[in-house]
């Protein structure tokens, strides 16, 4: 066998005037060749003929990652970082309530599976990093297998994929090893998170496109063959499974459409071998397969999507008022289309995701006192508005009192222009704005309003609002005259003041219950002062007035408008995070993530530097190599006629390009980023590496060609040291015992900045405690846990359950002050950052335990380290808190005239308790955040 596994060719001996002229016949092929795309060099890699030795190292390098990445798998046993998120969606997919999440849908459906075949019910939230798994039962084993197993198949991948591309079997090994023993690979790969999935169908698209290049340079007598369109049909399944998972994949697919790009153009240079007729066939198929495959299939997840969130959610606010109508109870049956007076309707704002125009029974702290109005994302009886006109109607001369006087009277349509009182049915107040500033947003062009008076009242000049229809938005000839229910888009100006009725995405503080700032604008813009009308009931509009429903906006609608909020939401990602960093960083390991941390052990998301800095040295090494090439090219050295020297530009070119692409775009962003974007390049750096090392100890002729040992001795001991490097950082990675000298001393960087003093100084330390991280079991006796309740007072600390058998020692506050890293400030730093920087309160609850005999049962608990929190996600919280986890009412046929203690009763159920860390941080309120 030679060094690539294949069978050994007889060495036959050359004169030097032979072997001179079977150089310059090639090198005369390179420069004739212009009608056939057949590359110099190339050689058939087709990794369905491997021999055994190459499955047998495949097979044994498979089980070892397994065993490394399965290895304690259920450590920790509870909540890590990003599960926050990921496992929270699998429970959302189990209850089918819609979510909205800023990734496409297959890495989380494929988790979901995993867990509802292992038991998993829907239950458990994920709430907090922290939060136990194993007293709910929560099935998270299986869920995390699916990443790890994921993890796991990309070994095999590489190997494969470096095999494709004419490495030695040493080589192919080496770049599995280095996949095994990757610090960040592995850590990622072990927890509930989407990264794992996106590496592996990355891995899948690259070994495809690889072999199908390979065929596609081996020329037309490979061309239109079954292996030629397997691997193509691959790639392209395999471009549509990654951007399926994040669109990360995107930049996948512009590799492989720039790579088609070039294939396509020098096809239309082989004149001799591709007619006009096979350079279309060629054409289209790529196009079906490199289009319309991946389009196919990345639809189709969100098909299965669509099918599975059939409930409302925390996320349905994201959407339209149609794309809402479509999921459970969240429909409305038809409603009469003409708006009258005495039409008992309600408003639903146009621009911030359709919440409703609202008011209860609680009164602005500030300002006048007077009744709240606010904007409010659920159906709700405190939703319903009667339209009065300015002047009550008469009969006979007499006026008719009460807001119901119209109920007798046949329907008079509003119009354009007309001027109105809204009166609220539920507490018998009108909507009302004066000269006062709104209760969050102080700016002079904005206005309180509020509902004011009292069941008899008559009302004053400050109730009227004119109606002023927006023709260029309103449906049909007569929507632009008149107010249609849904049809009609209209502003309510205030007679009195000039000001519009305008919401933006502005919160309100607890004591509006975090519901939505409704403000009188002067100068606000136009899509957040429009309004329409989506419930409409009337006395004397029966069953046979004209009916009006949301349009269905089917599969297509859907999928359209689910990936505008996605790219919006995903851009809106501006907010800093603690662990986030900028793309300059990542090929350096400057800083990485923290993911978790507990009983004195950790969680952090960090790579094997050795690894990491010895692929970026590859990535440069070539780079180097490209511009000392054009350099040499421009000067016609006639590097290109060595046929070894244009394999090694193409063959890792096309890496480095992979990588680029991988990894440039990011520089274009402001969002939020982080370590583990920067993954999919590594990758592609990796293979890069591998390459490089190939091509200097087997292919050119540096003396080591025909000395294959001296290249595998070399490839051992790289793997090697990349293992020793890997055992230094593995305590991050599992979250293991460590002791802070061993910490310390792999600590290169201050900008590696998980804390040593977190650690106990020995091993001994960490077997007096009972461990938290024994594999779960039916039959072990269960440790004493402390469980949080809701607290009764919002500024306390979040209490913990005692058993019959506990008593509570003590109680003690302290104040801390840390930097974002969780290093403690003293007073002197504290007094010199006041006024130059904000700081964020969070609470710490530390609890100790006594046994039934009064004994004090020691818990250790992390010191000194910042605390891991997890990226922010828009629904990790949904618009309003208010309603998380409470079902979606009901739609009313008729509005009710019932008091409105029912929603007083929801909202003084509102869990003031968010400032519990950790928690997501920014995005949760990216979607709720704008400027006028």
């Amino acid at each position: 066998m030679d060094g690539r596994g294949g069978p050994k060719t007889p060495k036959t001996s050359k004169s030097p005037k032979e072997f001179q002229n079977e150089t310059a016949s090639n090198n005369e092929l390179s420069r004739s060749s212009p009608g056939d795309y057949t590359s110099d060099g190339v050689k058939d890699n087709d990794i369905f003929q491997l021999p055994s030795v190459d499955w047998q190292f495949l097979g044994g390098l498979t089980v070892l990652g397994a065993a490394v990445r399965l290895f304690k798998i259920y450590q920790p046993t509870s909540v890590v970082f990003d599960e926050v998120h990921f496992g929270g969606f699998a429970s959302k997919y189990i209850k089918g309530r819609f979510f909205m999440d800023v990734h496409p849908p297959l890495a989380k459906l494929l988790i979901t599976l995993a867990g509802f075949l292992g038991g998993f019910n829907g239950d458990f939230d994920f709430k907090d990093i922290g939060k136990d798994y194993v007293e709910p039962k929560v099935p998270y084993v299986s869920m995390r297998l699916l990443p790890a197993l994921c993890g796991v198949l990309t070994i095999p991948m590489m190997y494969l994929t470096l095999k494709s591309l004419g490495c030695r079997t040493s080589t192919a090994a080496l770049g599995s090893g280095l996949l095994i023993f990757e610090n960040g690979f592995l850590t990622q790969s072990r927890l509930i998170l989407l990264d794992s999935p996106l590496v592996v169908f990355t891995a899948l698209t690259a070994l495809s496109w690889f072999s199908f290049t390979n065929q596609h340079e081996q020329g037309p007598k490979k061309a239109f063959q079954p292996e030629w369109w397997f691997w193509l049909v691959m790639t392209g399944l395999g471009l549509g499974a990654t951007a399926s998972v994040k669109w990360v994949g995107l930049f996948t697919i512009a590799w492989v459409g720039s790579l088609t790009i070039l294939q396509l153009w020098v096809l239309l240079g082989a004149t001799r071998t591709v007619s006009p007729r096979v350079w279309f066939k060629h054409l289209f198929a790529r196009i079906f397969c490199l289009i319309v495959v991946p389009i196919t299939f990345y639809m189709a997840m969100f098909a299965i999507h669509f099918v599975c969130l059939v409930n409302p959610g925390d996320g349905d606010g994201f959407m339209s008022s149609e794309f809402q109508a479509t999921l459970n109870s969240k429909g409305m049956q038809d409603v009469p289309v003409d708006v009258a007076l005495g039409s008992r309707v309600t408003l639903r704002h146009h621009n911030t995701q359709g919440g409703y125009l609202h008011s209860h029974s609680h009164m602005y702290p500030t300002g006048s006192k007077q009744q709240q109005i606010t904007l409010y994302p659920h159906k709700d009886e405190n939703n319903f508005w009667l339209l009065e006109n300015q002047t009550q109607p008469e009969v006979d001369g007499e006026q008719i009192k009460g807001p119901r006087a119209w109920d007798d009277r046949e329907p008079e349509f509003i119009k354009d222009g007309d001027v109105l009182r809204l009166y609220h049915v539920t507490t018998d107040r009108r909507l009302h704005s004066h000269d006062q500033r709104a209760p969050v947003t102080e700016a002079d062009w904005q206005n309180e309003v509020s509902a004011y008076g009292y069941e008899g009242f008559e009302g004053d000049a400050n109730d009227l609002f004119r109606v002023e229809i927006i023709k260029k938005m309103s449906d049909g000839a007569e929507a632009k005259q008149r107010l249609r229910t849904i049809q009609t888009k209209f502003k309510l100006v205030h007679i009195m003041t000039g000001c519009s009725l305008f919401s933006h995405k502005v919160k309100l503080p607890d004591w509006g219950y975090e519901q939505q700032e409704v403000t009188c604008a002067r100068q606000g813009t136009l899509p957040n002062s429009i309004w329409y009308v989506e419930q409409n009931t009337h006395p004397k509009l029966g069953e046979a007035a004209e009916k009006v429903n949301y349009k269905n906006p089917g599969f297509f609608g859907k999928f359209w408008e689910l990936q505008k909020v996605m790219w919006k939401t995903n851009a809106g990602l501006v907010e800093s995070h603690a662990w986030d960093s900028r793309p300059g960083s990542w090929p350096v390991l400057r800083r990485g993530i923290n993911f978790w941390g507990k009983e004195h052990r950790q969680i952090y998301l960090i790579g094997n530097p050795l690894i990491w800095w010895s692929s970026t040295a590859a990535v440069v090494i070539y780079m180097a190599f490209k511009g000392l090439a054009v350099l040499r090219w421009q000067r016609s050295c006639g590097d290109y006629s060595i046929v070894d020297f244009k394999r090694f530009d193409y063959e890792i070119g096309m890496t480095v390009l992979g990588w680029f692409f991988h990894y440039g775009p990011f520089f274009l962003m402001a969002r939020q980023l982080f370590l583990h974007h920067y993954f999919p390049a590594l990758y592609f750096a990796i293979i890069a590496l591998c390459q490089i090392y190939d091509f200097i100890t087997a292919r050119l002729d540096f003396g080591l060609k025909d000395k294959p040992a001296i290249g595998t001795t070399g490839a051992v001991i790289f793997l090697g040291l990349s293992a020793v490097v890997f055992t230094l950082y593995a305590p991050l990675a599992y979250g293991n015992p460590w002791t802070q000298d061993s910490c310390k001393k792999v600590k290169m960087f201050d900008t590696w900045d998980w804390d040593c003093n977190t650690f106990h100084k020995s091993i001994a330390e960490y077997n007096t405690v009972s461990s938290a991280f024994s594999a779960p079991s039916s039959d072990a006796p269960k440790a004493p846990v402390a469980s949080s309740v809701e607290p009764n007072d919002k500024a306390a600390v979040t209490p913990q359950a005692q058993s019959e058998s506990m008593s509570i020692i003590s109680k003690e506050e302290k104040i801390e002050y840390r930097d974002e890293k969780g290093n403690i400030l003293n007073d002197e730093q504290v007094k010199a950052l006041q006024g130059k920087v904000s700081f964020s309160t969070k609470y710490e609850t530390r609890t100790r335990l006594v046994d039934a005999e009064g004994n004090e049962i020691k818990v250790d608990v992390m010191e000194g380290s910042a605390p891991a929190v997890a990226p922010p996600h828009p629904d990790a919280e949904g618009r309003n808190p208010e309603t998380v986890g409470k079902p979606e009412d009901k739609a009313s046929d008729k509005p009710p005239t019932v008091e409105a203690k029912g929603d007083v009763k929801k909202e003084k159920s509102v869990e003031s308790s968010d400032e519990k860390a950790p928690r997501p941080a920014s995005e949760a309120k990216e979607a709720t955040k704008g400027k006028a």
